[in-house]
């Protein structure tokens, strides 16, 4: 009935109106009224709404920010109004001379109002607003022409897809507003280290991370990336006129878009170099990399008076914090070789004093970073601590004379003499060996976690003294250790020792899932683990599993199907595979049941559960098909919540993933 759908749709516009409030309070003015549990609550039912009637979808509805197909390419955008670049200031002096030049241009003694604005180090982007709405997104590029990123955009929780309406006045007609899309410091922390788990190339730093998460073809890769977004400069704007930077930015808050609240208003250049100085001091407490501070001339009337020079305007400069950098000289390129078998090259450096540290190390990366930068030993480089913490080299300053030549990877391990891996399409390089004494303990660590073996109280410190010591050197050791051993150890009683060699008997009765993980295969987790071993029921059959069947199983695609080929294609990885089915009890895993309701569903677990251990709910989830994951992502359909959960949960409300708590759990379960 017309009636009916008309009912309905003013219901979905309620529910778009409250979901575009809340958000608007939580992202942009940091005062959230509602509980993320509320909020998710109004989601769901906007999102249920939408399914039914999916006439009622509209472009700026919430639940619309993920979903695009894949790109091919990024269409070009030319912007209506360049993005210029701005001049910059090394020094106060040279901030003086430019607050004097402007005051030659204007005619003028008095002083000049400016707004000091924190430069941020991230990719530039120009949102288009027509009648409120998100029409389209491009990157800067060259100021003139960017890149097409709209599907992209739409993915960031901060960037409104409707604008709001403001108290007082009303909605541009049309809205190009510009500023950087940035990568949160411990979001990007974060992602090095889960990609640096799953041996995969980290980002050099979180500008690299948001240019290269913005700029992904597949629009669900940016969404499955916190991405943040500080927006403070004008395009074309119609319908509505500002007169000044600071009205223009309070302007940008009312429409429910975010800007930086460290900006201020300043009554003269000493004011500008005194806001500096406190962002100097404050920096690093910042969770974005900045690199200075800009200073705008106030007044848009003063602004097109003084005008603009090529491509820059000369009412705006950026004063640059000073760089913490040194010179010094390269004098080997070493590689180390990480838990999963990743190759990083470091360079060894002439120690040199920076920022009250002595710096004699540096990572490179990988190889084509070295390329990138010719870096050679015996050349002087600059380095510089990347948020003023990690060493990098930023340039080569001086070649040396003869220069050496390029810095080539190894073609095996440097510490144990296996083949190193290189695929295709890939930068990485790759031990494939687990014995490796460089990997080992790591590896140990992880055969023995809660995912693996489960082997209690053989924790980080003891790991460490028994691989220094040369007690284990490959994983079936860890089922040869005796009590004479263990006593020897720093803090380590014979009731202490007698608890540990327990532990690891209890460990020998397992399932094969829970082995293939601890064998750390790259690219082989929990889940995966799993489905290998529902498929080949042993690691005798897995071993001899060519490429083709491997991809044959369920969720497995070729790249995984590679690791698992070349893991067991190494002569010690096979060896220790057999000494391990000789020691240890392996059981099959339960099959699924059936084809249910939660086959194929993806479950994390946070917090202490009351009713069953972590362990024991992983194993019923998994029996009726489901998997466990360790991190929260958009793929994820369930949180389960226990006592003091960690921030997961945020995670969950932030992405807008279902929260369950353990009763809804055991219902699931049951049903």
């Amino acid at each position: 009935m017309p009636t009916d759908l008309a009912k309905l749709r003013k219901q979905a516009q309620t529910l778009r109106e409250q979901l575009n409030h809340h958000s608007y309070l939580y992202h942009v003015l940091d005062d959230p009224e509602m509980a993320d549990a509320e909020y998710d609550i109004l989601m769901r039912r906007l999102e249920a709404l939408e399914g039914e009637h999916p006439e009622l979808v509209t472009l700026d509805s919430p639940t619309q920010r993920v979903g695009a197909a894949p790109s091919a390419k990024f269409a070009v955008v030319r912007h209506r109004k360049p993005m210029l670049s701005l001049a910059n200031a090394m020094n106060a002096d040279e901030m003086v001379e430019f607050d004097k030049r402007i005051k030659r241009l204007l005619r003028s003694d008095s002083d000049i109002e400016y707004v000091a604005e924190i430069k941020l180090d991230g990719l530039g982007i120009e949102l288009v607003y027509e009648d409120g709405v998100l029409a389209s997104a491009s990157t800067r590029g060259d100021g003139e022409n960017g890149e097409d990123v709209t599907a992209n955009i739409r993915t960031i929780r901060s960037i409104p897809l409707r604008l709001r309406k403001p108290e007082t006045g009303r909605i541009p007609k049309l809205l190009e507003v510009r500023g950087e899309v940035i990568f949160p410091k411990k979001a990007f922390q974060r992602l090095n280290a889960d990609r640096e788990a799953r041996g995969e190339p980290v980002f050099a730093n979180p500008r690299n991370a948001a240019a290269g998460s913005l700029r992904q073809l597949d629009p669900r890769i940016t969404a499955s990336r916190p991405l943040d977004v500080f927006l403070y400069a004008p395009g074309v704007i119609e319908g509505v006129e500002f007169h000044s930077q600071w009205e223009f930015l309070q302007g940008l808050r009312a429409l429910g878009l975010r800007t930086n609240g460290e900006s201020k208003v300043c009554r003269n250049v000493d004011a500008v170099l005194d806001y500096w100085n406190l962002l100097t001091d404050r920096r690093h407490s910042l969770d974005y990399d900045a690199d200075g501070v800009v200073a705008k001339v106030n007044s848009y009337a003063l602004q097109a008076q003084i005008g603009e020079v090529s491509r820059s305007p000369r009412w705006a400069i950026a004063y640059k914090f000073k760089a913490q950098q040194a010179e010094t000289v390269v004098e080997k390129i070493d590689v180390q070789v990480g838990r999963v078998g990743s190759f990083t090259p470091v360079a060894k450096l002439r120690p040199v004093a920076l920022a009250g540290v002595t710096i004699s190390n540096a990572s490179l990366h990988n190889l084509d970073e070295i390329r990138r930068k010719d870096i050679r030993e015996n050349d002087t480089v600059l380095i510089e601590r990347a948020g003023d913490v990690i060493p990098y080299v930023v340039r080569v300053t001086r070649q040396a004379h003869p220069r050496h030549s390029e810095f080539m990877m190894p073609r095996r391990c440097p510490e144990c003499g296996a083949a190193a891996v290189h695929e295709e399409g890939e930068v990485g390089y790759f031990c494939v060996n687990a014995n490796c004494p460089a990997r080992m303990r790591e590896s140990i660590r992880h055969f023995a976690s809660k995912g693996c073996l489960d082997i209690e109280g053989l924790g980080d410190k003891l790991v460490t003294q028994l691989v220094e010591r040369g007690m284990i050197k490959e994983l079936d050791d860890v089922f040869r250790l005796t009590t004479q051993q263990l006593e020897e150890l720093e803090r380590m009683a014979e009731k202490s020792a007698r608890n540990v060699l327990d532990a690891i008997e209890k460990a020998r009765d397992t399932t094969l899932d829970r082995v293939i993980n601890g064998l750390g295969i790259r690219h082989v987790g929990e889940h995966t683990a799993r489905q290998l071993a529902l498929r080949f029921k042993s690691l005798q059959a897995l071993s001899a599993a060519s490429e083709d069947q491997l991809v044959s199983v369920r969720d497995i695609g070729m790249e995984v199907a590679r690791s698992v080929r070349e893991y067991f294609d190494e002569p010690r990885n096979l060896r220790a595979v057999k000494r391990l089915e000789q020691i240890l009890r392996i059981k099959t895993p339960s099959e699924p049941s059936g084809r249910g309701a939660l086959r194929d569903k993806s479950f994390v677990l946070t917090g202490t559960l009351q009713t069953m251990t972590r362990e024991e709910a992983e194993q019923s989830i998994m029996v009726v098909g489901g998997r466990v994951s360790g991190s929260v992502s958009r793929k994820t359909d369930f949180v389960v919540v226990g006592a003091e959960p960690g921030s997961k949960l945020k995670k969950a409300n932030d992405l807008g993933v279902r929260v369950i708590d353990e009763t809804e759990l055991l219902k699931l379960l049951q049903e």
